[in-house]
């Protein structure tokens, strides 16, 4: 028994040491949501250099959704927060989508026949697109999902979080960047 509490607390301290440095490094941590938008300084210029896959084997360039307020999301289907945070994506996409904001959703880690299967039932209106190496060396390495990006029309994130994004941060963020 006592050497299982060894082991669980050797695991805690290993964590600790991998995740703590990671959240205390500029930009790891979303901002409070109290900050206005207009108020916050950006995270640097998106990579808009990609082309990656979605579902039906399209190549979609990220490039071709400059000029427009793009919504990124990471997400995977056996994720949660993720799967909680779908409909407020697909209300988005509808609300939003005649004034020039994309959302675009990047599956971690499921196949392209397994989002085939899952968008219909989500009622996924928006692009979904599937990870690659290179979105990660261009984003950062993605170490939980979800995380959201707010790209403004500039080409700028203006925002990364962390963790499900809720209506009222969604809003407030878009709005911001139209």
């Amino acid at each position: 028994m006592k050497s299982r509490w060894i082991a669980a607390g050797a695991a805690a301290c290993a964590l600790a040491l991998l995740v703590v440095p990671w959240m205390l490094r500029p930009g790891a941590a979303s901002k409070s949501s109290e900050t206005p938008a207009a108020a916050r300084k950006s995270e640097g210029a998106a990579n808009l250099d990609l082309t990656l896959k979605d579902m039906n084997g399209n190549a979609v360039r990220l490039a071709d959704y400059k000029g427009k307020v793009i919504l990124l999301n990471v997400w995977a289907t056996w994720c949660g927060p993720c799967e909680l945070e779908i409909p407020e994506l697909v209300e988005t996409y509808t609300k939003y989508k005649d004034q020039g904001v994309v959302v675009l959703g990047i599956s971690l880690d499921d196949t392209a026949e397994m989002l085939r299967e899952y968008a219909p039932k989500k009622h996924m209106n928006y692009p979904i697109l599937l990870m690659q190496d290179d979105f990660d060396e261009a984003y950062g390495p993605i170490f939980g999902v979800p995380v959201t990006f707010f790209i403004g029309r500039d080409g700028t994130i203006s925002r990364r979080h962390f963790g499900p994004v809720s209506k009222e941060q969604v809003d407030r963020e878009i709005k911001a960047l139209l």
